[in-house]
């Protein structure tokens, strides 16, 4: 690792570089304990396990509400262009964690949507989620977690728009 001074010390330590190694350290905590899950489906804990998945399951799990979602809504949702989120849901279409369909509101879209073996996968990551939380919690208390929590999530709402609605919840009509 290099060295850096005094003066430049702030190029290691600022607050988006912090959050970006504890998002690296949280994501890999939670994709080996999901290598390790006995819930997770075998097929993609073995991969998992040979560091076989990352960024294609962790934003598709992240990102595709449990109704689906069009491959345009899921890759506004996860920050992504419209290509690079078609090929991680072909990836994850390869491995089984999820299918596309038509869209019932319109014929010529298609929707992404868990397969059975996509919504076991979700339930195993939300058990790795939980624990890498509470190892979290562990690791600096729970006053400190309960802060960083609540600053991470006034922070992340910016001006207060992502207030009405989750992040991750597509604003559209539900029927045709």
């Amino acid at each position: 690792m290099p060295s850096f001074g005094p003066e430049e010390r702030w190029r290691v330590t600022h607050l988006g570089r912090l959050m970006g190694h504890a998002l690296r350290r949280f994501d890999e905590r939670v994709l080996w304990l999901m290598a390790h899950s006995p819930h997770a489906p075998l097929v993609l804990s073995n991969l998992a396990a040979r560091a076989q998945v990352g960024a294609a399951i962790v934003h598709i799990t992240r990102h595709l509400p449990l109704g689906g979602a069009r491959l345009t809504e899921l890759a506004h949702s996860a920050g992504m262009s419209k290509q690079a989120m078609g090929d991680l849901v072909d990836q994850c279409v390869a491995w089984g964690l999820v299918r596309r369909e038509p869209d019932p509101r319109d014929a010529r879209a298609r929707c992404i949507v868990f397969t059975p073996t996509g919504l076991d996968w979700l339930q195993a990551f939300r058990r790795a989620v939980e624990q890498a939380e509470q190892e979290f919690r562990a690791a600096v208390g729970d006053a400190v977690a309960a802060v960083v929590a609540l600053g991470l999530e006034a922070y992340a709402e910016g001006d207060g728009a992502a207030r009405a609605a989750p992040y991750n919840v597509a604003h559209r009509e539900r029927t045709p």
